[in-house]
C-alpha cells in the first residue's frame, strides 16, 4: 500500500494488546512478549512514516497497569527506559517527533529525565509524530483538563456558563495534535480500555485477532483498507456527505 493507493488516516491510535499471550503460546515469560512487542512497534512506526501518517498514538502503559504483578511492572519500566535510550537518536535521525502523554509524575526521576531529553531532542522534527501514552487514562486526561478550566473560573477569568467543548479540548494532553481517524486494537479484545476517551468520539474502530508482536505492515494495511471502506458522516446524512464532496 502506498500513499497514492489509499486515503491514509492522518492519526492512527493503537492499543498494542497480546504480548503476554504471545509469550505464553511459546512457553516464554510474559516479558519476552513485551520485548517482541517493541520490535513490532519499530516496524509499524517505519510503515506509518512511509505511508505519510501524521500521528501514531500508542498505548504503552495505562494508569491501571500498575495493578499488574510488581515484577512485571518493574521489567516494563526497565524496557521503557531502554527503548527510549536506544530509539531517541534513531527517531531524530529519521525526522520523527516523540511526545509522551500521561501522568509522568509517577515515574522515577531518572525516567522522567530520559523522557524530557528524548522529547527535547526530537521537538523540532517535522515528520511523523509518535504519541506515547504512558501512565495514561482517558478519564484522568478529561479530569485534569476540567480542573484547569475550573481554575480559570475560580480566578474569575471565566464564567461557568461560558465553558465550551473547545476550552476543555484545549487542555487535554493531545491538544497539539488532531483527533484519531482510526483506532486499532490487536489481540482480539473489543474495548477501548480508557484510551483517548474524549478524542475518539468520531474515530473509526478496527479490531484485530492478531497478537501485537505479530502485527505487521500487512496487518496495518488491512486496517487502513477497512477504514477506506467506511463513510465518515460526523452526524450528517450520506446525502449531505456526497453533496459536500
Amino acid at each position: 500500500m502506498t500513499k497514492e493507493s489509499a486515503n491514509v488516516p492522518q492519526h492512527i491510535a493503537i492499543i498494542m494488546d497480546g504480548n503476554g499471550r504471545w509469550a505464553k503460546k511459546r512457553h516464554q515469560p510474559r516479558f519476552m512478549g513485551h520485548r517482541a512487542g517493541v520490535k513490532a512497534v519499530e516496524n509499524i512506526v517505519k510503515h506509518c512514516a512511509e505511508l505519510g501518517v501524521g500521528v501514531l498514538s500508542l498505548f504503552a502503559f495505562s494508569s491501571e497497569n500498575w495493578r499488574r504483578p510488581s515484577k512485571e511492572v518493574s521489567l516494563l519500566m526497565e524496557l521503557f527506559a531502554l527503548s527510549l535510550k536506544q530509539q531517541a537518536k534513531r527517531l531524530h535521525k529519521n525526522n520523527i517527533r516523540l511526545q509522551i502523554i500521561g501522568d509522568l509524575s509517577k515515574f522515577s526521576d531518572s525516567l522522567q529525565k530520559q523522557i524530557k531529553q528524548a522529547e527535547q531532542l526530537t521537538a523540532d522534527n517535522t515528520g511523523l509524530i509518535i504519541n506515547i501514552a504512558a501512565n495514561y487514562g482517558g478519564r484522568w486526561d478529561i479530569t485534569q483538563a476540567v480542573q484547569k478550566v475550573a481554575e480559570k473560573v475560580t480566578a474569575g477569568e471565566l464564567q461557568a456558563e461560558d465553558i465550551t467543548e473547545d476550552m476543555i479540548g484545549a487542555e487535554l494532553t493531545t491538544a497539539s495534535i488532531p483527533e484519531p481517524d482510526l483506532f486499532i486494537r490487536t489481540g482480539g479484545e473489543e474495548r477501548v480500555s480508557n484510551f483517548l476517551l474524549w478524542q475518539m468520539a468520531y474515530t473509526e474502530f478496527y479490531f484485530s485477532e492478531t497478537l501485537w508482536p505479530d502485527f505487521d505492515s500487512q496487518q496495518l494495511d488491512n486496517a487502513i483498507s477497512s477504514f477506506n471502506d467506511r463513510e465518515r458522516r460526523f452526524g450528517k446524512t450520506s446525502e449531505q456527505i456526497q453533496q459536500d464532496s
